[in-house]
């Protein structure tokens, strides 16, 4: 049986999934039925709610899943689940409501394109974005103005292929308050790997945890992975030359780790201004508050005081947000090289890329 939410394989039904958190005891009924169509409806649902065309889901179903499906029995799955985009869109009043929840906390730093996909994915509503335009125009006009204001110039960036390099990096913006955040992106698909958050992102046990964590959950390393110069770093960075020892490309070995300036690991550093953006934002003017209140002093037991009671729900933000940002589409960019589309079928489905990148190569 599969996690509706992130499609991972449950060895063991509990009553939370140990990869993205969700409440899944409402299984249970259907474990005992023990349908299999049950399980690929869930898996249809996880799909089409994270905004996937029905030939991307019958390939993930086909790729992941090992389960055949035709699209003509996929267009009747659906309409039997009574899953549609474009007719019964949920009432005007309830995406309002829905989206003026969302604004009470770091949602009031997203776009009305994220917010849409929180709406379909978090909410399960049937909403044209449009709609979710012009809501967020009328109940938060100062958001959209401020953020019309920045742009930001990125340099081009050419990767040939999933895993080819995984960028890895830490976020110290909480740093202060006693909290570190590490993230690791693929350089081609733009997926998130792993986003944690600790009480330390500079020991180099848990880099290398992390690290070790992501290659056992995809069953797959890096052909290079790109680090900073921090002591930090230094553990995985040996973890990844002995797994790549034995290979026999020109970045075997040694040469599969790179160092190099904080700033000119362009991937991470490009992915941490949105992730600023979008939540972290929320969370430093929340503690910063804090200190300006003489809630928080700095002082080791305020320090431990704050972990205890943010760091679980951080954790459980991120997850969130990785999710989210896994699912949503990358807009085609004319000065990049890389493709366009949803980073999680980027991922996994990179043949379907072949053409628009042989167009993109054949256009520059």
């Amino acid at each position: 049986m599969f996690c509706p939410f992130c499609g991972r394989n449950l060895l063991t039904l509990q009553s939370y999934c140990g990869l993205c958190g969700r409440n899944i005891e409402f299984l249970r009924s259907h474990q005992a039925e023990g349908s299999q169509a049950t399980e690929v409806e869930g898996l249809i649902h996880k799909y089409f709610t994270e905004g996937h065309t029905l030939e991307v889901i019958t390939d993930f179903l086909a790729i992941r899943h090992n389960i055949s499906l035709s699209l003509s029995s996929l267009k009747r799955r659906l309409r039997d689940a009574d899953l549609t985009r474009r007719i019964n869109y949920t009432p005007i009043a309830t995406v309002r409501s829905a989206i003026v929840e969302e604004l009470q906390g770091s949602g009031k730093l997203l776009g009305y394109r994220a917010m849409w996909q929180i709406l379909k994915q978090k909410y399960s509503f049937t909403v044209r974005r449009k709609d979710v335009m012009l809501l967020m125009r009328e109940v938060d006009p100062s958001g959209i103005e401020n953020r019309l204001r920045r742009r930001f110039a990125r340099r081009t960036y050419h990767s040939l292929g999933p895993n080819e390099v995984w960028h890895v990096d830490g976020y110290d913006k909480l740093k202060p308050f006693g909290i570190g955040i590490s993230g690791c992106i693929d350089g081609f698909s733009r997926k998130i790997m792993w986003l944690t958050c600790g009480k330390s992102n500079k020991d180099p046990n848990v880099i290398a945890q992390n690290y070790i964590n992501c290659v056992a959950e995809f069953g797959v390393f890096p052909s290079r992975l790109r680090t900073d110069c921090g002591t930090e770093n230094g553990l995985m960075a040996a973890l990844q030359c002995c797994l790549r020892s034995e290979q026999t490309d020109e970045f075997a070995g040694a040469r599969s780790h790179m160092y190099g300036t904080s700033m000119s690991n362009q991937r991470i550093e490009s992915w941490w201004s949105y992730f600023r953006k979008q939540r972290i934002q929320f969370w430093l003017e929340l503690f910063g508050d804090l200190r300006e209140r003489h809630l928080f002093n700095g002082s080791s037991d305020h320090t431990r005081l704050l972990q205890y009671c943010f760091l679980d729900v951080l954790q459980e933000e991120l997850n969130e947000h990785k999710q989210y940002w896994n699912t949503h589409v990358i807009r085609p960019v004319r000065q990049s090289k890389c493709p366009s589309g949803r980073p999680e079928a980027m991922y996994y489905l990179p043949h379907r890329l072949v053409r628009q990148v042989m167009l993109k190569e054949k256009n520059d």
